[in-house]
């Protein structure tokens, strides 16, 4: 009797302990599930980017908030990566998606989103701090393009609706009346003038002007100012420059707008090595009065004002390179031929191309060439929070594309430039459309990010246009003017042991 009361004793538990097994496997097979699904796998991308919860704990905000800051700017990122144009719409989808993620303490009202974003500037700044250490993290070899970081920076303008509030941010001042009014005074004459008389010159539409700083090597926007349109996209690099902090051998490679003593100078102060385009729209000083001589040699930088008023000259060297059929002048502050080669040089240029289509991304593929906020404040935040978003795609996309395993990054099997903005976007919103869903194998979000790449194919047809108008625009450049110094200039060179010569 007392066996068998043990033999039931022991089924029991046996049963009991295979019970208990079989939950523990269910458990671990919904938990694997679950795990799956788009709205853990965004929040794990999501959590990845932002880092610690603690991003905002220096950063005071008024007592009466009720959103938390670091729900705050990912439901700001959410809000800025949706497909609706109206930007109200593509409130709604967010806050939608933010409470499928579990975000509770975000703005609950569209109103209450453009005022936390437009009175707290520290919010963009924390990201966009964020997403540039994510991305140093993750580059690998593609940090640095040879011995240098290569940076571009060049500038872009975005249309606004035309509001007052706009108009008043964004336009420059005075556009057109000086023009209309002395049309006005003048008798017409001929059917020309008679029409230019019933159609006087409009006010500018409101513009934001973007002056963006360009990672070349990882394809990526470091930091941008904007302003009204008539900004300086100078002044922008140069307060880039005096308020944020670059990498050591940093090279900044811009095109011909960026010239001019005062400029070039605060580049060098700041110690940062540049590369510039120059034309007919520069005056430098050298041995050599004939351009043609000059191939790759120093010069100096020194207006008649600047040596009058005490400063000393810059010392630059001055390159000549063809790319194509295009000869072109090319000017940097590194005075060392073996540490930025010629070859180099024409490699940077190249590069630095990138730059316009990140623009091009910008307003066409995330359909921002014009805004939609009808208030300058809240234009602002629109136009901050797509630069934000478009970095965060590209980043997200870069961090599951690049190669980890130093055997593939020696073989190239990788270049930066396959990478497709438009893909990535896709990817993103097809995870957001459907939270709860379990993708099939290979059609997640982070395989789908993993493959946002180019299209690669041979075209069948010919792609040239049949006629392309010229572009009053563009013109040539012309050669850079050039001219020996005067013996005034001379005896002041030789005062501060200044030598032209090579």
């Amino acid at each position: 009797m007392v066996r068998k009361k043990q033999d039931r004793v022991t089924k029991r538990s046996k049963a009991s302990n295979q019970s208990v097994a079989k939950i523990l496997r269910r458990r671990r097979a919904l938990a694997f599930t679950d795990s799956l699904k788009n709205k853990i796998v965004f929040t794990k991308e999501l959590n990845w980017l932002l880092g610690d919860k603690n991003m905002f704990a220096d950063d005071a905000f008024h007592g009466n908030i009720n959103w938390d800051p670091t729900e705050l700017v990912s439901q700001a990122i959410i809000w800025a990566l949706q497909e609706s144009k109206n930007v109200t719409d593509a409130f709604d989808y967010s806050l939608k998606f933010c409470d499928e993620l579990g975000l509770k303490q975000t703005a609950r009202s569209y109103p209450r989103l453009m005022n936390a974003l437009t009175r707290y500037d520290v919010l963009s700044t924390r990201v966009r701090s964020s997403i540039q250490q994510r991305a140093k993290e993750i580059s690998g070899d593609y940090w640095r393009a040879d011995n240098w970081v290569p940076f571009a920076f060049d500038g872009s303008r975005v249309s606004l609706p035309r509001t007052v509030s706009n108009e008043k941010a964004y336009c420059a001042a005075n556009y057109g009346q000086g023009k209309t009014a002395k049309y006005r005074k003048k008798k017409t004459k001929g059917m020309r003038r008679r029409k230019n008389e019933k159609a006087q010159p409009q006010p500018q539409r409101p513009q934001i002007w973007i002056t963006m700083v360009w990672h070349m090597g990882l394809r990526l926007p470091w930091t941008w100012r904007s302003g009204p349109s008539n900004s300086s996209e100078r002044a922008h690099v140069e307060n880039i420059l005096q308020t944020e902090q670059f990498p050591e051998e940093a090279l900044f490679c811009g095109d011909a707008g960026f010239v001019g003593y005062s400029f070039w100078n605060e580049l060098m102060l700041t110690r940062v090595e540049f590369l510039v385009r120059v034309g007919a729209n520069v005056s430098l000083l050298s041995q050599y009065a004939d351009i043609q001589r000059i191939k790759d040699n120093k010069v100096l930088c020194w207006p008649k004002g600047k040596m009058q008023s005490g400063e000393e000259p810059l010392q630059l060297r001055l390159v000549k390179i063809t790319i194509g059929k295009t000869t072109m002048w090319m000017l940097t502050s590194v005075l060392d031929r073996r540490k930025l080669t010629h070859k180099q040089i024409v490699r940077y240029y190249k590069m630095r191309w990138g730059i316009e289509v990140e623009f091009r991304g910008l307003k066409q593929t995330m359909d921002n060439r014009k805004l939609s906020c009808r208030n300058s404040d809240n234009a602002k935040a629109e136009m901050e929070w797509s630069l934000l978003s478009l970095a965060v795609a590209e980043l997200l996309a870069l961090r599951r594309q690049i190669p980890q395993n130093r055997r593939q990054i020696k073989k190239r099997e990788y270049e930066v430039t396959d990478r497709s903005l438009a893909e990535a976007l896709r990817a993103i919103r097809r995870c957001m459309a459907s939270p709860d869903a379990i993708p099939e194998p290979g059609e997640g979000l982070i395989e789908q990010l993993a493959n946002a790449k180019v299209q690669r194919y041979k075209n069948k047809t010919d792609k040239n246009a049949r006629y392309r108008p010229p572009n009053p625009d563009k013109k040539p450049l012309g050669d850079p003017k050039i001219r020996r110094p005067d013996a005034i200039e001379r005896a002041k060179l030789k005062e501060l042991d200044v030598q032209i010569a090579v």
